[in-house]
């Protein structure tokens, strides 16, 4: 076949078949995104998945549906090398493990990981045996386990997540198949089984770039989005929930609960941990953009990291950062609300119908209904 006529088959395919993100849907965003408009859009940074699902019909403890999956990002590549951290809990019903050594040390080291809830503990086992199995040095005192860190949000409706599904070969398949460039959204990985604003959810992502002094830096934003109540939704200003009241999810035995998002922030400016504390604190701008309101029973927690690496002396007794100084970070808080915002309405986008447990379904936000929505408030652009 001649290039030319595979060309001609490709650009023949229908359009239908590629699945739409946020932008191109014509809901608009502020802020330039990087290339792929992703968080691998800062150089080192690479996301792997594996997504998990199987059977449908009865909740069957330990048998399915299964509906889950695990994420990991990997802020170095395949590394063990270190990177300036910090977190922020918005509102703490949830879990991300591996605080207690980034708030103390301002640093992290290895993949973070993203599951369900009860898959937090084979997941950061499953994290560091694959570091231990790449980065032990054999000494007597070995850390290269490490202290991973891994967040959760609930998939209980759609998941038999008592089941406990998720294994340390998936954990470890993610972890070996991580990329870079352009990533799938919705239903993949920890974002599976997930929900958002009574629509079904999943994961999303989306980046920013921008110029300080007249250097350029990125930054990235994964969200696993798992939360909020239908007439709370606001797309680009719109009331997006108030305006869309069918496509109700159905719930035959089980009740929905508060959920949660974990949201993880990568930049390759040169922060330190107070600074990026700061930038975890503004995904709540982002997240409030899209109209919740944080519910009692949400964990919504937040971590930042920057790629950044110091300059040490010739014997590792001292090292250098460079540090963009205060007096310039609100490009960097701007890039992040704005990133978290759209990493959120992209997952909406990108999820697709899907029944669990008990017949349990969230249907995906339908796409030409939320044009229609942005066009009646003359917030669609072309």
């Amino acid at each position: 076949m001649s290039k030319l006529l595979f060309a001609f088959i490709l650009l023949s395919l229908p359009i239908a078949a590629q699945k739409p993100r946020a932008r191109q849907l014509g809901i608009p965003f502020n802020g330039n995104p990087g290339a792929f408009n992703t968080i691998t859009d800062v150089p080192g940074v690479e996301v792997g998945y594996k997504t998990l699902i199987t059977g449908k019909g009865e909740l069957q403890t330990g048998k399915g549906p299964v509906r889950t999956g695990v994420t990991v990002i990997l802020p170095k590549g395949k590394t063990d090398a270190g990177y300036p951290a910090a977190w922020f809990s918005l509102n703490g019903d949830g879990e991300l493990t591996g605080l207690p050594s980034i708030d103390d040390f301002g640093l992290g080291y290895g993949p973070i990981g993203i599951t369900n809830t009860n898959s937090v503990g084979i997941v950061k086992d499953a994290i560091g045996e694959w570091c231990f199995k790449r980065f032990s040095k054999g000494d007597f005192v070995d850390y290269s386990f490490g202290l991973p860190v891994v967040g959760e949000t609930y998939d209980g409706i759609l998941n038999d997540i008592n089941g406990l599904h998720v294994k340390k070969e998936h954990v470890w398949e993610a972890l070996d198949n991580a990329k870079t460039g352009s990533l799938a959204e919705g239903n993949v990985g920890g974002g599976t089984g997930m929900a958002l604003y009574s629509f079904k959810g999943g994961s999303g992502t989306a980046s920013r770039v921008f110029t300080i002094a007249s250097r350029q830096y990125t930054l990235g934003v994964f969200v696993q989005a798992n939360f909020g109540r239908r007439d709370e939704l606001t797309v680009a200003g719109v009331p997006v929930g108030k305006e869309i009241q069918d496509f109700m999810p159905i719930l035959n035995r089980d009740k929905r609960k508060d959920g949660s998002i974990i949201a993880i922030v990568a930049t390759d400016a040169p922060l330190l941990a107070g600074q990026l504390k700061l930038l975890a604190k503004r995904v709540t701008h982002g997240i409030a953009r899209t109209g919740t309101y944080s519910h009692h029973g949400s964990g919504e927690i937040f971590l930042a990291f920057s790629t950044a690496s110091p300059i040490y002396n010739k014997d590792n007794t001292e090292e250098q950062w460079k540090v963009i100084p205060k007096g310039h970070l609100d490009p960097l808080f701007k890039a992040t609300v704005e990133a978290t915002e759209e990493a959120i309405i992209n997952a909406l986008v990108a999820a697709e119908d899907m029944e669990g447990i008990n017949g349990n379904k969230y249907f995906a936000i339908p796409h030409d209904r939320l044009k229609a929505t942005m066009k009646k408030y003359n917030r669609l652009t072309d």
